[in-house]
């Protein structure tokens, strides 16, 4: 492909990366892929050129743009060497004076309200610059040190007793470790939620909303006889922590749950729980360096939406947990609503319940819990807060 033609191609991905955006469809990176699985053409060098330009355009645009080619358009004051490709065979027509440009900027201006007071402007370019690789070393079979030996160019993360970061492009699929089990792919951040549940040993503990694993997982290597019980409405993700289970050498059960009768389908964990975890459905805001077209796809409806399900669960978190038992609430969200303030909205009903504080070096006080944020923590954005049920 020549230069004109991969800039024709960003612009054509762009445009599907707007349409699901508001359809609330598959995310940038599925349709990139997608977008080149029918374009055998299409050398590795085209396709790594063609994703760094859509997810160039995509960062540097906070609003949904009207197109592709206006969100193109944007990047042409920082990279005037795009305007010359503007016209040339099989790439974008030529430039059109006063045609729409998307405008640039970091946040959606009705975002911006909804922040954490801790996440101010100056911290907000830090939301989108790329993200490590971190590596989570399985402490039921091995130990940081030795894995952070298996592979080039890694070092300890600062925060995380189990955290290894790796250049960015190291693939680990087909690593030796990974294959073993010995290490997992999880952002720093999510290490941290473990430390936050101090799990212990023989407890009954309950990821409520499990997903495909990584926390459960990240329980049973630090409490390896536990009882984990890891339950999702959502089969697909669900189904894919049984392979990594194995590989990991995790006793981990799983639970279909059917909304809204997840409370019936868990009627034996009813107040039997030492531990629920509920990692609950979220805006997304604290992972917008790995997913910033996360910023196109969150909408004021969409957002009251998920915060409707994040009360639903804490209520239903709340009947699981044994008296003296623990519920560990985390959102990976920078806004206030999902954080600081779904938690004072749970105490407000539930008045009883014991704020514990957080058992964490990192992050800063945000109400009742913790806030990590990328600027400050070096780590996906995540609130984390400690309940305690009264005997």
């Amino acid at each position: 492909m020549t230069p004109a033609a991969r800039l024709q191609a960003a612009i054509e991905v762009l445009d599907e990366v707007i349409a699901s955006a508001r359809d609330d469809g598959p995310p940038a990176d599925t349709i990139v892929t997608r977008y080149f699985k029918t374009r055998r053409y299409a050398g590795s060098k085209d396709r790594r050129a063609v994703r760094e330009l859509v997810f160039r355009a995509i960062r540097a645009v906070a609003e949904v743009p009207e197109s592709g080619r206006a969100a193109i358009l944007a990047l042409l004051d920082e990279d005037p060497s795009l305007d010359d490709l503007f016209g040339e065979v099989r790439g974008p027509e030529p430039l059109i004076e006063g045609e729409a440009v998307a405008p640039r900027g970091i946040v959606p201006e009705w975002i911006a309200p909804e922040f954490s007071p801790l996440v101010e402007p100056a911290e907000w370019p830090s939301l989108l610059e790329r993200a490590p690789l971190d590596l989570r070393a399985n402490a039921s079979r091995t130990n940081r040190d030795d894995m952070v030996a298996k592979f080039e160019g890694a070092h300890p993360t600062p925060l995380s007793p189990w955290g290894i970061r790796l250049p960015v492009e190291t693939r680990i699929d087909d690593h030796p470790a990974f294959a073993k089990g010995l290490v997992e792919v999880q952002d720093e951040g999510s290490q941290l939620i473990t430390l936050a549940c101090s799990p212990g040993l023989n407890e009954h503990i309950l990821d409520l909303c499990a997903g495909a694993g990584g926390k459960s997982l990240a329980l049973a290597a630090v409490a390896p006889s536990a009882m984990i019980l890891a339950s999702d409405s959502n089969r697909a993700r669900l189904s894919k922590l049984a392979p990594r289970a194995e590989r990991a050498g995790a006793a981990i059960e799983t639970r279909l749950l059917n909304p809204p009768n997840e409370l019936q389908e868990l009627s034996d964990w009813r107040g039997h729980a030492d531990l629920v975890l509920v990692d609950a459905p979220c805006s997304g805001s604290g992972t917008w360096r790995r997913n910033p077209d996360g910023r196109w796809r969150l909408t004021p409806d969409r957002l009251d939406r998920v915060i409707a399900v994040q009360k639903r669960l804490l209520e239903m978190a709340a009947d699981l947990v044994k008296p003296g038992g623990r519920l560990v609430y985390a959102v990976c969200s920078l806004l206030s609503r999902e954080g600081a303030g779904q938690i004072q909205d749970f105490l407000s009903r539930r008045s009883s319940w014991i704020v514990e504080e957080t058992p964490l070096a990192a992050g800063r006080l945000d109400g009742a819990g913790r806030l990590l944020t990328p600027g400050h923590d070096g780590t996906d954005g995540f609130f984390v807060a400690r309940l305690v049920r009264p005997c």
